[in-house]
């Protein structure tokens, strides 16, 4: 390896594309550097030092040697793997893709790398024996919202401050909206709604699904309802401030 600078750092895998015979592009969320390009040769070959490593659901310790388009991996070591029980499971690892993807696009437009980065490895923890994926990542995704700035205002009027709570809620308002200050097409979850994603957004993960069954208990359509309402508002809030849509959200969506 040539004598030049380089850096440490850890990441997870959001995407990979393969490059040239035996080569793989790949996009990491690191919790330094914010979202790197960089290339693992001879990833593709049977007795590649990286062996099956370098993927989706694994936090890696890596070091990279900057490049002008690309960064190289020079090594990518294992601290730890979240695959059991996401890789086999359609909803957990529809969630996981969307985690990588959306956190992606949010360190893109926010500061505090490293507390993004170590929101998603907290949420794989916990993804991995998760009885309801999408409302574990409608609460990771509320809290990277937060860490951009313009997380919703869920009791509050976003718009007048007017305390809440408020049965309305648009995303260009800026979440809850009272009555006075809520635009034309706005949605309307009930009070339970609001309640259950202010709660994700700022409780510890491991509550999360018990408080859902607690206020479906009394919700029209019991708590599986109450989450996807959640889930509804959660991914327009995230996808109006992002200005654009994404496909791992939309095969997650209510139907």
């Amino acid at each position: 390896m040539p004598s030049r600078e380089h850096y440490k750092d850890e990441a997870f895998v959001v995407r990979t594309h393969d490059f040239g015979e035996a080569d793989r592009i790949v996009v990491l969320l690191t919790r330094d550097h914010g979202l790197v390009r960089a290339v693992a040769k001879g990833v593709r070959r049977t007795k590649s030092r990286f062996g099956s490593r370098i993927q989706r659901f694994v936090q890696l310790s890596m070091l990279l040697y900057p490049g002008r388009n690309l960064a190289l991996i020079a090594e990518a070591d294992t601290i730890a793997y979240f695959g059991a029980g996401i890789i086999e499971d359609y909803n957990r690892y529809t969630a996981g893709c969307a985690a990588l993807d959306c956190a992606a696009a949010v360190v893109g437009v926010a500061e505090g790398e490293a507390e993004i980065f170590d929101e998603v490895a907290q949420f794989f923890q916990y993804l991995q024996h998760a009885a309801d994926p999408v409302l574990l990542l409608d609460a990771l995704l509320l809290r990277l919202m937060r860490h951009a700035g313009w997380a919703p205002s869920l009791f509050d009027c976003a718009n007048c401050g007017d305390p809440g709570p408020h049965c309305a809620f648009a995303p260009a308002a800026g979440g809850a909206v009272c009555s006075q200050c809520r635009p034309v097409g706005s949605m309307k979850p009930a009070p339970a709604v609001l309640r259950l994603m202010w709660h994700m957004a700022n409780r510890d993960l491991a509550t999360i699904a018990p408080t859902a069954s607690q206020l479906g208990e009394v919700f029209p359509g019991g708590s599986t309802a109450l989450c996807a309402e959640a889930h509804r508002l959660t991914r327009a809030h995230l996808q109006y401030h992002l200005e654009r849509n994404f496909v791992s959200l939309a095969m997650l969506s209510e139907d």
